[in-house]
């Protein structure tokens, strides 16, 4: 629900009486509209003919001008011209303090405790916060008060009427606010592409990187594979190549009967040699 949604219907019984009420009848609605409570807009009834005409008056030209305070000025305003003014009593007062927030929140979200106590004329942080509290709950204005840096945030307000001549003031303000809207848009828009761009370059390097890994350690499994197979042929080989050959060689020494020789010039064994010979006996 919209702030302030309700504030006209808190208007309408004051717009009814203001249509036939003139003079002092007026003068006095303006006090009773001032002072009800849930009535924070005026426009329709400072719209009013028989409103218009108390400016005719100098009796009663302070009440049309009370009611202008109301609708679109500050506590501070009223502190500045109050000799010109009626008196306010404290339902008055302190309805034109919660406007007044209202006013300052316009101009920036971040309100210092400092400077609304000045504004308000407020005496004490203690009296401030629970003014802030029941505009708050009154549906004025929505925000946090930060007490630890003394300063009340602003969230949203509930809309003043709009004065005379400042029309064009505000239609510059918006024009402003939606050039700056825009440029906060386009840059958020540039941020998210760039954004998406980087996830999407990051994702493409890390699965190069994966695919260099698996490559890798694919390549170094077959050096591992071919290194066994090739290390377990070549000294098996060798091996039983010495195994052979130095049986071998046992064999030849040990085990190979020598080949007789023939002919007249054959020699003898040398067991032959050495055996002694029987001499035979001569008849």
């Amino acid at each position: 629900m919209e702030l302030g949604s309700n504030f006209a219907q808190k208007l309408e019984p004051f717009l009814l009486m203001g249509k036939t009420m003139k003079g002092a009848a007026a003068a006095k609605l303006i006090q009773d509209a001032t002072s009800a409570p849930g009535v924070f807009v005026f426009s329709e009834l400072l719209e009013l003919p028989n409103i218009r005409e108390l400016g005719k008056s100098e009796q009663h030209e302070k009440y049309l001008s009370l009611l202008q305070l109301f609708a679109y000025k500050t506590f501070r305003d009223y502190l500045q011209h109050k000799d010109q003014l009626p008196p306010l009593n404290q339902a008055q007062m302190t309805k034109l303090k919660y406007l007044s927030i209202v006013t300052m929140a316009a101009d920036r979200r971040i309100l210092p405790y400092s400077e609304l106590l000045q504004a308000l004329d407020m005496p004490t942080v203690r009296e401030l916060e629970d003014l802030i509290i029941d505009a708050i709950y009154l549906d004025i204005l929505r925000g946090k008060l930060d007490q630890k840096e003394e300063q009340l945030e602003v969230e949203y307000t509930m809309g003043r009427d709009l004065e005379p001549g400042k029309l064009e003031q505000l239609l510059f303000a918006l024009k402003d606010w939606a050039s700056t809207t825009s440029a906060v848009l386009a840059t958020l828009d540039e941020k998210i592409v760039a954004v998406a761009n980087e996830s999407a370059a990051a994702k493409n390097a890390s699965k190069e990187h994966e695919e260099i890994v698996q490559i890798t350690l694919g390549d170094i499994v077959e050096k591992q594979k071919s290194n066994q197979s090739g290390g377990s042929g070549s000294g098996g080989g060798s091996g039983s190549r010495r195994v052979l050959d130095n049986a071998n060689v046992d064999r030849m020494d040990v085990d190979e009967p020598m080949e007789p020789v023939k002919g007249k010039n054959r020699k003898a064994p040398q067991a032959d040699i050495l055996k002694p010979q029987r001499k035979r006996n001569r008849l």
